[in-house]
């Protein structure tokens, strides 16, 4: 049953990609774009891919609750469901929305599911790259159904490589940060897409990522993802992440002496 799931709602990204989202990308119009909130765009595909996406949840698991960011944006009041008991799916239709509507990559489709407040699964899928990652808690995670493990062997600070999202820093934060950046090997601006953050730490592309804003559809699939692989997302104070806590501030790291490590280079004062 657990892997039959795994499998549908891969399906059901997959699906929501090749129906709604790709066929939008790069042929949206001036009306197909509006501002939600300051800085913030949400496109028809956002809505679209939504809507589909919510509707297979609940028929994968009836009476479950579906916490999307469309949904959100609309009724601040869903966030409540995130510690309730029984099965909650959080939904990320479009990551990277800003990419997506200046037509540049990379985007995602992205959902974890909640079982009585506790992150159970996670989902997330670069449709034009072709990766699927997907994993239960519990039981590892899966890149295109292989299964995929945090780095063993840990570089050495000079070597490591990561993304440190710093434009949202406060200030004194960032400047300690990028300032820290110049003891690891490489600090990257990051691509403006959290689920493609993570596939890279999964793939092994990167070892690390800060990030400031850690709103719940962001970082759930992720930091699932990769701690079921082996390795650590935790707050800048060392606290383990959970979705439905308020804050700032995720530092996601292979393992623990990466995220160790690099928790000291960029944030010890």
């Amino acid at each position: 049953m657990a892997d039959t799931l795994l499998d549908d709602v891969g399906g059901l990204l997959v699906e929501a990609a090749d129906q709604v989202v790709l066929p939008l990308f790069r042929k949206l119009d001036d009306a197909d774009v509006s501002e939600k909130a300051p800085g913030e765009v949400v496109t028809v595909a956002d809505r679209r891919a939504e809507e589909l996406i919510s509707a297979g949840l609940r028929r994968l698991r009836p009476g479950s609750v579906v916490v999307g960011e469309e949904g959100v944006a609309d009724d601040p009041g869903l966030l409540r469901h995130l510690r309730d008991s029984g099965d909650v799916w959080l939904v990320d239709p479009v990551d990277g929305t800003a990419n997506f509507a200046a037509g540049r990559r990379p985007f995602a489709l992205m959902v974890a599911l909640l079982t009585d407040g506790r992150p159970t699964a996670g989902w997330i899928l670069d449709p034009l790259a072709g990766t699927l990652a997907a994993g239960w808690a519990d039981e590892g995670a899966l890149l295109n159904g292989q299964p995929a493990g945090a780095a063993d062997a840990v570089p050495s600070l000079g070597d490591l490589r990561g993304v440190a999202m710093t434009r949202f820093l406060p200030p004194e934060a960032r400047d300690r940060v990028r300032a820290g950046g110049r003891r690891l090997g490489e600090l990257l601006p990051g691509q403006h897409c959290a689920g493609r953050e993570y596939l890279d730490i999964l793939t092994g592309e990167q070892q690390f990522a800060l990030f400031w804003r850690t709103l719940p559809w962001d970082h759930a699939p992720g930091t699932l993802l990769v701690r079921a692989a082996g390795g650590v997302a935790r707050r800048f104070d060392g606290v383990d992440y959970h979705p439905a806590d308020e804050g700032r501030g995720l530092l996601v790291a292979v393992n623990e002496q990466v995220w160790t490590e690099v928790h000291e280079a960029l944030l010890s004062s």
